[in-house]
């Protein structure tokens, strides 16, 4: 039995605790989940919208940007509202824009609505920590907030379990449903929250006395009171400008930029995993089980971290993270014409090992910031840390779209590398395409008009493939002139055309050609415009 005068910080571990820890933690498990599920979806999402590679990384960037505003907008309404109505806003925002994106037909419409979820994620991280902080025995502090980067991995796993057996069944629309799952996600945490009382110290701060004092008998039992709550400094108003000012600048600019270095690999990764491995050459189930394995390596590093922190230190364990983690991104680059092994073994040694500045994230702020700017610091550090990895890869991305496409006529000219991952596109030659009879490879021609381009590849056509159309295909051009794609894009209507061979029909002179042949009616095209 506890003694009733020991303070609440000191108190054993009990049954609300763990709880708390779930409904605090499934925060991160939303946020995991719907940074990967994109991944998931990206590939089949692509064909159907006509992504480019812009819209690709601003999609995937958008999340980032939402939780850039929402980590500001969240750590303000916490203070203001309270933690438990924060605590339910965040899910019931992210459940309404999940749902919208089944019915999305626009690149801009799901920029926007992925923007709203990562507002949503964004409140969840000062509404999240604060609550769990303010109510946790001091002592398990550190291992519990290391817990939520756990479940944060966890939730990445999830998703991609979810979202290949949604792909593997669902058709050429399974996209939707794998980006509308998140919905479910975002409702069970909001059931599991119910029941959740506000934070004791908030309400105090408020001038409820009462309503603090029935939530500590509530958690501790009746022997305790407000008596058994040690004080704190007096809260007061807190901006950017006043935590830089008041002698945390160093700190907030430490917690930022390892953040901020911690997270832009592992975001870029889970955002475009599956063509990320597919541009390391791994495909079919290396690809989709590959994730899934280095995912729970990502799991089994943070709990290894979460092992350690108290024994090794902070400090050492960030410094091995980085140095250890980085010689694995290294490698990568170096093997990257490497075998199937030899890449999962390296992206999983990085996965392994970044786990200790993962666990940190949420550990260093909670601990070098005093309670009355704690939730805003870390709001703070979310925000910059994400609009960090957002800028990343949305640059990433326009670097893509700029370079990586070629036509028919710059690849027959040797202006196209044969040693990375290109875009090509054209028409379909009538009567070019080559299926196998045994086997899912198939080859087929085409052509801007002036020059032509062959491409093998081996998988199923989508649906909207047609000779005499517009295609776009994604891969490796190899030293015999034939492009060996690992993916190929179509889609069409009586007016559609993908921008990139339009421009380059146009650049050819072939373009008023082409729509004079629409015109009268004909659905094919060979090099000699018939």
């Amino acid at each position: 039995m506890t003694n009733p005068t020991t303070s609440i910080e000191d108190v054993p571990l009990n049954a609300f605790h763990r709880l708390l820890t779930l409904r605090s933690g499934g925060g991160s498990f939303v946020d995991g989940y719907v940074l990967s599920i994109i991944g998931v979806a990206m590939l089949q999402m692509t064909a159907a919208l006509q992504l480019n590679s812009f819209w690709q990384g601003m999609i995937a960037a958008s999340a980032l940007v939402g939780i850039f505003f929402g980590g500001f907008l969240g750590g303000w309404l916490t203070d203001r509202l309270g933690r438990r109505r924060l605590f339910f806003g965040g899910p019931s925002l992210f459940v309404l824009a999940s749902l919208a994106q089944y019915g999305v037909d626009s690149a801009a419409a799901l920029f926007v609505l992925r923007f709203l979820i990562g507002v949503a994620v964004g409140i969840e991280y000062p509404v999240a920590t604060a609550l769990l902080v303010e109510f946790l025995p001091k002592k398990y502090r550190g291992p519990r907030l290391a817990t939520l980067t756990i479940l944060w991995f966890a939730g990445a796993a999830f998703a991609y379990l979810v979202g290949d057996l949604i792909l593997r069944s669902g058709g050429e629309d399974a996209w939707r449903l794998v980006l509308a799952s998140t919905a479910a996600i975002g409702a069970v945490l909001f059931l599991l929250r119910i029941g959740t009382p506000e934070s004791p110290r908030w309400l105090l701060s408020k001038g409820r006395d009462a309503d603090a004092e029935r939530v500590i008998r509530q958690v501790y039992g009746e022997a305790f009171s407000l008596e058994n709550l040690p004080e704190q400094a007096l809260e007061r108003k807190v901006t950017i400008w006043h935590l830089l000012y008041a002698g945390y600048g160093k700190r907030m600019l430490f917690v930022t930029l390892f953040w901020t270095c911690s997270v832009i690999p592992v975001f870029a990764v889970y955002a475009f995993a599956p063509k990320v491995l597919l541009a390391l050459n791994l495909k079919g189930d290396w690809a989709s089980y590959g994730s899934v394995a280095i995912t729970l390596l990502f799991v089994i590093g943070c709990i290894i971290a979460t092992r350690l922190i108290n024994r090794i230190g902070r400090r050492c364990m960030l410094l091995h993270s980085f140095l250890w983690s980085g010689l694995a991104l290294l490698g990568l680059g170096v093997f990257h014409a490497g075998s199937e092994a030899t890449i999962l073994g390296l992206f999983g040694a990085y996965a392994l090992f970044i786990g200790g500045a993962q666990v940190l994230q949420l550990v260093y702020p909670n601990e070098l910031f005093p309670t009355e700017i704690r939730a805003f610091a870390v709001g703070v550090g979310t925000s910059l840390s994400r609009v960090g990895a957002a800028v990343g890869l949305a640059l990433s991305a326009l670097q893509q779209n700029i370079n990586l496409f070629y036509t028919p006529t710059q690849i027959a000219n040797g202006e196209a590398p044969t040693d990375t991952r290109i875009r090509a596109g054209g028409l379909v030659e009538k009567g070019s395409l080559q299926r196998s009879e045994d086997s899912l490879n198939v080859r087929f021609v085409v052509t801007d008009g002036a020059k032509e381009v062959t491409i093998a590849y081996h998988g199923i056509l989508p649906d909207l493939f047609r000779e005499g159309q517009g295609i776009v295909a994604l891969g490796k051009l190899g030293g015999d002139g034939v492009l060996v794609a690992d993916e190929v894009l179509a889609k069409h209507d009586e007016n559609y055309m993908p921008p990139e061979v339009t421009k380059a029909l146009k650049d050819s002179g072939q373009l008023k050609h082409y729509e004079n042949g629409k015109a009268a009616g004909e659905t094919s095209y060979n090099q000699e415009g018939k």
